[in-house]
């Protein structure tokens, strides 16, 4: 798949996200959302995630972009600096062709790049059985799920939880822990 590029997301790339989430709303069941974002909101989101620091890219074949990947906050108390949560998504006909495979590679090596320490994966339906197997792949592993949290299309909905350690994970402490003399 020569014509497979993997980069850094740029502002021009929003419309293309846009729509590709559009669709995974309205007739997915990765994203509990259920009133799909428009631009403004994407872009939005887009900002936050850019102004946080955070690694962003998209899949680009033969010069359209076909997919991304971003990693934001896990949750935003400061001890949880070092976890991040991970999302990719892809337009439906380029399922099961390697690329979600390959954002997933990239985002994690520029998230061990930047000094995080573990990844979160938040799957919606259990029965996403493509996003669990490249979570696998990648080195996830399953930590749980929350069976029936949400409800969409009409039926309950679990979600899987699976988690993958970064560069060192907790094997070291980091430099900047502010209570490393309290203790």
């Amino acid at each position: 798949m020569s014509s497979l590029e993997i980069r850094p997301v740029a502002a021009a790339d929003l419309p293309f996200i846009t729509e590709i989430y559009q669709h995974a709303v309205l007739y997915g069941t990765a994203t509990f959302e259920l009133i799909p974002p428009d631009l403004a909101e994407m872009t939005r989101r887009f900002g936050v995630l850019m102004d946080g620091g955070f690694p962003y890219f998209v899949a680009a074949l033969e010069g359209r972009v076909v997919g991304y990947a971003y990693a934001g906050p896990y949750r935003p108390r400061p001890a949880y600096r070092f976890t991040i949560e991970n999302s990719v998504y892809l337009q439906p006909a380029i399922h099961r062709r390697g690329i979600g495979l390959q954002l997933l590679q990239r985002l994690i090596g520029e998230s061990e790049a930047r000094g995080y320490r573990q990844m979160i994966a938040v799957i919606g339906d259990s029965a996403n059985a493509g996003s669990i197997s490249v979570h696998t792949k990648c080195g996830f592993q399953m930590i749980g799920t929350h069976p029936n949290v949400g409800f969409k299309f009409g039926r309950w909905l679990d979600t899987v939880m699976m988690q993958r350690a970064l560069g060192d994970g907790a094997s070291t402490l980091p430099a900047d822990d502010p209570t490393r003399t309290q203790r």
